[in-house]
């Protein structure tokens, strides 16, 4: 009989991946890890909306 303390207990290893987002009034481009050490999600120019900006890769799907 095995002990649960004698086990090893590997933690699930979590991807963090680093998401940029876009001012929408200046166009200022933020990092994911830099609004999370903000005390309020604000832009330098004081706008609070940002948007998600993505890669520019186009998806095209085959029609049935």
């Amino acid at each position: 009989m095995i002990n649960m303390s004698e086990e090893n207990f590997e933690e699930p290893q979590t991807e963090t991946f680093d998401v940029n987002y876009s001012c929408l009034r200046c166009g200022t481009t933020v990092s994911n890890s830099e609004l999370s050490r903000l005390p309020e999600i604000k832009c330098i120019c004081g706008f609070r909306v940002f948007t998600k900006v993505r890669p520019p890769v186009v998806k095209t799907v085959k029609a049935i």
